[in-house]
């Protein structure tokens, strides 16, 4: 009896594990990732060291938005993961003086961002940037610190990975992001 008892003990353990893993891997694979935060180039909306939860199937519906804060693989090296702020979108032209952003449309309306997450606006110098199909320019909110589109170009859309939706931990800075804080 005893031996009958440790088999239907395997058994349910081996069930429990196999619809615990039924569950956890499709959701890994396709819904949502851990990030954790590396670097001071999003202070002060994302610090060093913070977990964050990527949602990876929003932008299976809907096109990235200015706005979202997203992680993506860094294109100089596919194996780095970057967290950045999408300023500007496809057929999109954004223009960086004295610190302070203006995005002119394909419509060839501009508009200056608002941009209170920004605190360190620095002064990298001047330049436009045109944003063609199917790329994007990114910017982390912590100027002096990041290394965005300003150093390494435009971010193709292929390598966005999804957009922080969760920040885990610390657990004093638990916070759901609900979805882009675009500017219309």
């Amino acid at each position: 009896m005893p031996e009958e008892k440790r088999e239907n003990f395997f058994t349910e353990l081996l069930k429990f594990v196999l619809i615990a893993a039924a569950i956890v891997v499709p959701i890994r694979l396709f819904v949502a990732q851990p990030f954790i935060v590396s670097g001071a180039s999003m202070d002060p909306t994302f610090e060093n060291g913070q977990y964050l939860i990527v949602d990876e199937l929003s932008y299976r519906f809907e096109a990235p938005a200015r706005g979202d804060v997203i992680i993506f693989r860094y294109p100089k090296n596919p194996k780095e993961f970057f967290i950045k702020r999408i300023i500007g979108l496809p057929g999109e032209t954004v223009t960086i003086a004295n610190g302070k952003i203006k995005v002119t449309g394909a419509d060839g309306k501009t508009m200056a961002l608002q941009e209170p997450y920004v605190i360190n606006r620095g002064n990298g110098g001047d330049a436009t940037y045109t944003v063609p199909k199917g790329n994007y320019f990114v910017l982390g909110d912590n100027r002096p610190e990041s290394s965005d589109s300003r150093t390494w170009g435009l971010l193709p859309a292929s390598d966005i990975v999804g957009r922080a939706f969760l920040r885990l931990l610390p657990i004093d800075t638990f916070e759901v992001f609900p979805g882009s804080t675009a500017q219309q």
